[in-house]
Parts: C-alpha cells; structure tokens; sequence
C-alpha cells in the first residue's frame, strides 16, 4: 500500500484513540469514548494486516477467532465486583504481548545472523530489551495484582526483611544486563538472564503491596503495558503503536499520580514498591471504650424520614457485598419521600481507579449523582444524614487531625461534619491502614453491623413502610 496512505489512516485512527480517551474522562461520554477507542483500534489493526504483506492468514485469523469468543465470554460473564481482576488480567496480557513480540523480533533476528550483521543498530536493539524489561515486569507483577485481588494469595503485603534491597538489586541486575546486550546482542544467556530478572522484579514490586493500594497499582501497571507497547511500535515500525502505547503510558503515568495525592503517597516509593510500609500501634479500645453506638434499621429510618438532604458514601465493601443495586433502591426510596440524595466519590475507594462510578453506574445510579471529593466535602456541614457502606480510611478523621498518624495528610471525606453519620460496617475492625477510626465513636454516629446489603435492604425497607 502507500506509504502516505498509511500513515493518514494511522492519523485517523490516533486521533479516534484521543477523543476516546477524552471521552472516558466523563461518565456521561465514557461509553461513546470507548467506542470512539474500539474503532481506532479496529482501523489499526485493519490497515496494519493490509499494509504489511502477509503472506499467511490462517494463524491471525485463529488468533482473532479465540480471542474474539473469549474476550466475548468474558466481557458477558464478568461481574461488576470482579472488574478490578479483569483490568489486572488485560494488563498483564498487555505486557505479555510486548514481551512476546520483543522476544520473538530478538531470536529471529540472532538465528538470521542479524545482529553478527549489523542488521539491527543499537537503538534497535535497546528498544527491544526495554520492551522485554518492561513487558516482564507487567504480566508477572499483573497476575500476582489478579491474585490478591481474586483472593488467591493474601491481599495483605507479603514480604520479608530487605525486599527492598532484593528489589534494587534486581532492577540494576536488569539494567545491566540489558545495556550489555545492546553492546552484544549475540550473548542468549544475557537475554534469558534479563526477562528471569524482570519476571522476579514484577513480583517482588507487587508481593509486599496491600489489597487497598490496588488502585495505585492498577494504574501504575496500565502506563507500564502502554510504554512496553510503544516500545514494541519502535520494534515493528508501527506508528499507531507508538502513538496508542504513548497515550496509554502518559495517562496511566497521570493517573497514578493522582491515585499517589489521594492516598498521600509518593510516586517514587510506588515504582520501587515501598508501600504501606507499617504503621504505630494505636489503642482502638482506647478510641472506642464506651463511645460506640449501634442501631437497627427502623431507628435510621426514622431518621431518614425527616432528612432533607443525605450523602452515600460508598466503599469497599459495597463492593465486596454487592450492595450497589440495594443502594440505589434505597436512593430511589428516599427520592419518592423528597429527600435530596448524592454519592460521594473517593478517587481511590475500592480496588480500582473509578471502581465506585463502575459499580454504581452499572445499578444505573445518574451520573449526576455522582460527586468527586472535593465537590462534595464543602457540603457535608449542610448534610442532614451521611451513609457510610463499608468505606473505613478514606473517611478516617485521623487523616486531617493528628498528625503522628501514619495517614495524616491524605485527602478523606469529611462525613464527620454532617448532623448524622451512619455507619454500615460487619464490625470495628480497621482498614488496610490497620488504623481505628474515630469516626466511629463520634457523637454524631450511629453504628449499623452486618452485611452491607442486608443492612441496606433492611433499611429501604423500614424506610419504605414509614
């Protein structure tokens, strides 16, 4: 084909790539913005198959075949609790990829006599060696992130003594390794060597984070397979590839610096996989000694019944209760009575970035009932009743108060300033912070224990009969 006709499809098809990803930044664009993503890629892919000769089909068209009935599968099977492991999975096939296609452009180039050539230059060379560093470390350190989240393995970080130093001298083992491969190409052991290390470090980086910080590690590990297949585009001589890997590696970087602000991180400590390091002991009977109130579900709806505005902050274990449609039911109860009702949006509550709009928007909860953190804190002084369900750090006053606090500094909801908060939680236990929150032993705070969506259900329902 042309080469100019190429590359204006491949313009085309970059620029469907940046209005879908423009379009993903709002809940209400975010399906067309999706669609807008599909159909670049569908042009990629096209124009790329076209433009490269093949000679043989019957492999891609197997390739598209089971991929198609799997991903189909998957993306009809797939609960809405269970997201945050799929994105983890297409992370690490991502990676994979990159990988596969690195090692692939590598041993078919040593076995042609290549590199003893000098068909392939050093930049060349260095592009698929930063593309076998970074695949690596993607698909091993996404299928340990599907593992804790799938609850295979602890979600509690798993390490021992000195894992950071067995990191650091695993990334400069890799980097060595792949500097004297761009000086030698020939050297195979040198090359086995550099994706053994790269695995190990993508597990090691994963192993010693927690459950909580998954937010933080799905997006840090998304911009890793967007730069491993921008990579892979310098290997292929793609230029959609490059400019579809860029994008996804700027805006994974940028949201993995956003994900760090909410949760008072430091970017450098997540590339090295310093987190949730251990934090001082604190008394929680000291905290909850006599203090704690519970209620059941008639007394909040008695409450609910003469509220005007109430705020549902929803957590974790929402999530893990399924509780989004009952939450919904009950929004939908308390609009018939007249009651103003909103969702409070945590950047990092849940498993995922944006795991909480996910789950509601699925109970078909609006869009504009939705309200970031920092629309929504101005206004829970104004808040007749907030509905706590299964969040615990992101609403711990700890984080804005005390300063010898582990958490001090990290952005939380501020339910605490509302007339009533009412907490629906199994028990007292801590969140992954390991912290009390007191929170719960507030004047101004009920205590409802049991499941999220029991709880919820029980109260639509007292509620509804009121």
């Amino acid at each position: 084909m042309n080469t100019n006709l190429v590359d204006l499809i491949y313009l085309i098809s970059a620029v469907f790539f940046i209005l879908g990803i423009k379009g993903l930044t709002k809940p209400k664009t975010a399906v067309r913005g999706n669609m807008m993503s599909a159909i670049g890629m569908l042009i990629a892919v096209v124009i790329t198959l076209l433009d490269k000769s093949i000679v043989s089909y019957e492999y891609i068209i197997a390739g598209i075949l089971v991929g198609g009935i799997v991903g189909g599968i998957m993306a009809t099977k797939i609960q809405m609790t269970s997201m945050p492991q799929m994105i983890a999975m297409l992370n690490g096939c991502g990676g994979g990829a990159s990988l596969g296609l690195a090692a692939a452009s590598y041993l078919l180039t040593l076995g042609g006599d290549g590199y003893e050539s000098g068909a392939m230059g050093m930049i060349a060379v260095s592009f698929v060696m930063v593309t076998v560093l970074i695949g690596s470390v993607t698909l091993t350190g996404s299928l340990v992130a599907f593992a804790k989240l799938q609850e295979l393995i602890s979600g509690q970080s798993i390490g021992f003594a000195g894992i950071k130093f067995l990191n650091a001298a695993l990334f400069i083992s890799a980097i060595v390794m792949l500097g004297m491969l761009c000086l030698d190409p020939t050297n195979s052991t040198l090359f086995w060597g550099l994706i053994a290390a790269a695995c190990i470090l993508g597990i090691t980086i994963v192993l010693p984070i927690g459950g909580a910080d998954m937010p933080v590690v799905i997006a840090l590990l998304n911009s890793y397979s967007g730069i491993a297949a921008a990579a892979a585009g310098f290997i292929m001589g793609n230029t959609v590839l490059i400019v579809s890997g860029s994008l996804v590696g700027a805006s994974g970087l940028i949201l993995t610096q956003i994900m760090c602000v909410a949760m008072n991180r430091s970017l450098t400590n997540v590339l090295f996989g310093v987190m949730a390091e251990g934090s001082e002991a604190v008394d929680a009977d000291e905290i909850y000694a006599g203090k704690v109130k519970s209620a059941q579900a008639e007394e909040i709806a008695m409450i609910l019944e003469t509220a005007r505005r109430v705020v549902i902050v929803p957590g974790f274990g929402m999530a893990m209760a399924q509780a989004q449609h009952a939450v919904r039911e009950l929004s939908d109860v308390m609009e018939e009575k007249g009651i103003e009702v909103e969702f409070a949006i945590h950047p990092v509550a849940g498993r995922m970035p944006g795991h909480m709009n996910v789950l509601l928007a699925e109970a078909e909860v609006p869009y504009d009932q939705l309200v970031e953190m920092d629309r929504i804190n101005p206004t829970f002084e104004q808040t007749d009743v907030a509905i706590v369900i299964g969040a615990n750090d992101v609403t711990n006053p700890m984080a804005r108060e005390d300063k010898g606090s582990p958490i001090y500094g990290m952005p939380i909801l501020h339910v605490d300033k509302a007339q009533t908060v009412v907490v629906i939680k199994r028990s007292l236990s801590p969140g992954f912070a390991g912290l009390p929150n007191p929170l719960f032993a507030m004047d101004n705070t009920l205590m409802v224990y049991g499941d999220g969506k029991k709880a919820v259900i029980d109260i639509t329902a007292a509620l509804a009969m009121g």
